[in-house]
């Protein structure tokens, strides 16, 4: 895909992965709107690569409503949408509900509301393009965070499900599913987490590259670490003796459990 002059809106690109996109992206020639809760650093990162900011919510009903409308407003109509924003957010089965929903919503349902919005528009012009961030824990699972892992599994089931619908009537739709990268999410996934994804985390900018390299040809998973390839076909292929490979793997990282 050419990006010159391309409309495109990254969410959660205050810092981070989406800071990093929406760099790359910019780079590449595309008029970026860059939305994060955190109004001054989605200021300071528009204001560096020539971008506008639209701070707010981007999950709930009303905010992905907001958010589309003001930024087709200053694109002109939105090319590319990367629905970037996610939470990391309790552990196991003491999670509260309040964790369960909000990880549901920043993580699931901001991705099913910005495509009702977006894809009758595309539809009617015959072209749009969908990017979900999601994450190697929707291809497998994180053993320390039972809400992350259900919610970007159901990321993907979604990607792939308007893969499914939309994918042959001009909607490209791609899903993005690293492992360990060296942001904020990482540093607050607890010792289990850490243990499990430091040794191989990648920085924002080299996620990033490989993001901009999957667009480049339409591979719908994007994989920054290639090796998650064969992890999701172990998965897949023998499935008890990855749980229990999953479960020797946890063992190890914490014997006593982070959680209930």
């Amino acid at each position: 895909m050419k990006f010159e002059d391309a409309g495109v809106v990254v969410t959660g690109a205050g810092n981070g992965i989406g800071a990093a996109i929406a760099r790359r992206l910019a780079d590449a020639g595309a008029r970026v709107v860059v939305n994060d809760l955190d109004a001054g650093a989605a200021e300071a990162v528009a204001a560096e690569i020539g971008g506008v900011a639209v701070p707010g919510d981007a999950a709930g009903e009303e905010g992905v409503t907001a958010l589309i409308a003001e930024a087709g407003a200053h694109l002109d109509g939105i090319d590319v949408y990367v629905a970037n924003a996610g939470l990391g957010s309790g552990l196991g089965l003491d999670s509260t509900e309040q964790e369960w929903n909000r990880s549901w919503q920043i993580n699931t349902m901001s991705h099913v509301r910005a495509a009702k919005e977006l894809v009758p528009a595309w539809l009617e012009r015959g072209r749009g393009h969908f990017v979900t961030t999601a994450s190697a824990a929707g291809l497998l699972t994180m053993p320390s965070s039972a809400p992350y892992s259900v919610t970007k599994h159901a990321a993907v089931a979604f990607a792939e499900w308007l893969s499914v619908n939309y994918g042959d009537r001009g909607i490209t739709v791609q899903c993005v599913c690293p492992l360990g990268v060296r942001t904020n999410m990482l540093e607050g996934s607890g010792d289990t987490g850490k243990a499990l994804l430091s040794k191989d985390a990648i920085t924002p900018e080299e996620a990033a590259d490989a993001v901009m390299a999957g667009l480049a040809d339409g591979r719908f998973l994007i994989l920054p670490h290639p090796q998650v390839a064969d992890y999701y076909k172990a998965r897949a292929t023998d499935t008890d003796a990855w749980l229990a490979g999953m479960r020797r793997l946890r063992a190890k990282i914490s014997p006593g459990g982070e959680s209930a």
